[in-house]
């Protein structure tokens, strides 16, 4: 009889268990949204999944402010120098400076112009502007003009460069889990 309760009350607590670990409190505990007007601010502005937006921050700086990538990548979305100098130029963001993507406001407006414009010129292919956003554009042509990698996510083991290999892995997986636990206003 003793055994007969003992899996019963063990059933009770794995159900419990169960139950919360699936809660949407739990869910958006582990995948949290930061900057989260910013961000929807920027996807609405430059017309980018704001999930997806949210996956490459996660990705990048993990919400982390401020964050200096070892090759001078700058802030939440870790836009390198020379790339967020053309962005600035070229999306028409007159007012700003390099050193102005210590903002969060800023560096995600720059991101997200910078994102759109590689979506643009994959013509709506993800997968290589996130492997061009890591990478750079003309890395990510060459891969496929010559051949190595065909832009599919199916083929992301052809990805040249398995540091971008891996960032293209990541930033879907993060994209896939932002996209199960928000909607498109990230609520």
């Amino acid at each position: 009889m003793r055994r007969k309760k003992a899996i019963w009350v063990l059933l009770a607590v794995l159900m419990a268990v169960f139950m919360v670990i699936n809660s949407p409190m739990v869910w958006k505990w582990m995948y949290p949204v930061k900057y989260h007007q910013e961000i929807l601010q920027a996807a609405e502005r430059y017309t980018v999944d704001p999930r997806l937006i949210v996956a490459i921050i996660r990705t990048e700086s993990n919400f982390e402010e401020g964050r200096v990538s070892r090759k001078g990548a700058l802030g939440l979305m870790q836009l390198m120098p020379d790339t967020a100098d053309w962005v600035i130029k070229q999306g028409g963001f007159k007012e700003l400076t390099v050193a102005d993507l210590e903002k969060p406001e800023v560096n995600i407006q720059v991101g997200a112009w910078y994102l759109s414009y590689l979506l643009t010129k994959f013509e709506g292919e993800l997968v290589p502007a996130i492997a061009a956003y890591n990478a750079g554009p003309s890395k990510v042509n060459n891969w496929m003009s010559q051949k190595m990698w065909n832009g599919s996510p199916d083929s992301l083991e052809n990805i040249p460069y398995g540091e971008t290999r891996h960032y293209v892995q990541r930033v879907l997986y993060y994209q896939q889990r932002y996209n199960q636990v928000y909607n498109e206003r990230l609520e």
